[in-house]
Formats: structure tokens, sequence, C-alpha cells
């Protein structure tokens, strides 16, 4: 995508739906990727909308701007977002139906936390789902 095609910012403050509770027991990146993830789902923030600067979201959000670049990596790493030199950080392309995988990832993990499977566990029951190469 060229730069002059990529759509403004998406917008952030007090009505935005990007919220965290400080009182959680889930880490603080955690929620803010959890939060963008939302957003994307919902159809705030589509492909090629650029984000806020990661120091607006932070002042956003009232947490440091090094938890907002955490959270923005572990969504790059996801393919949710694209970091771009001179173009700040995007949503990808194909952000709807990885964002969607993620999600449904994401609930079968946390079911499996609450009832008390192991990582280990969890890997080898997806493992067993996936049908073996032919």
């Amino acid at each position: 995508m060229d730069p002059k095609s990529a759509r403004s910012p998406v917008e952030v403050g007090e009505s935005s739906s990007l919220k965290i509770d400080a009182a959680s027991s889930m880490p603080l990146h955690e929620q803010v990727a959890a939060a963008i993830r939302r957003a994307i789902a919902d159809g705030e923030a589509g492909p090629g909308d650029r984000l806020p600067p990661a120091i607006d979201l932070a002042a956003v959000l009232g947490v440091n701007p090094n938890t907002v670049l955490r959270a923005l990596r572990t969504l790059r790493d996801e393919g949710l977002l694209e970091f771009r030199r001179g173009r700040g950080v995007t949503v990808s392309g194909n952000a709807a139906r990885k964002n969607e995988l993620m999600l449904k990832a994401s609930e079968f993990v946390e079911a499996g936390r609450r009832l008390g499977y192991r990582p280990d566990e969890l890997i080898q029951i997806v493992t067993n789902l996936v049908p073996a190469p032919r």
C-alpha cells in the first residue's frame, strides 16, 4: 500500500472503546493488545488505518508508553499490525481474518486455564485436532 493511500489515524479519546482495568490480574500490555484487537474486530480500526502514536495511546489509557509498545509488537507478531518507517503503525490488510482466529485461540487458552490445563496439554489438544499431512 502506498503512503498516500493510508487511511487517517484511528481516533482515541475518552469515548473510545480502548479501556483497561488496572485492578485486573491480566498484565497491562495484554489488556492494551486485547483492546486494540476488539477495536479491529468491531470495525473501529480497519485495514490501512493508522493507529495514533504509542505516546498518545499511553496518555489516553494511563499507562507507560513502553506498555503500549509491547502490546503493539505483540499484535505485529500476530500479523494484525504493520510497522512502517515514516507511516507509523497501520492495521494490516488481512487483520480481520487473523483477528478472528486469534480471538478464538485466546478464548480456547483462557477456557483451558480456567479448567486447569497446562500449556503443554493445550498444545497437545490442538495437535490432536490437526490432521497429519499426507
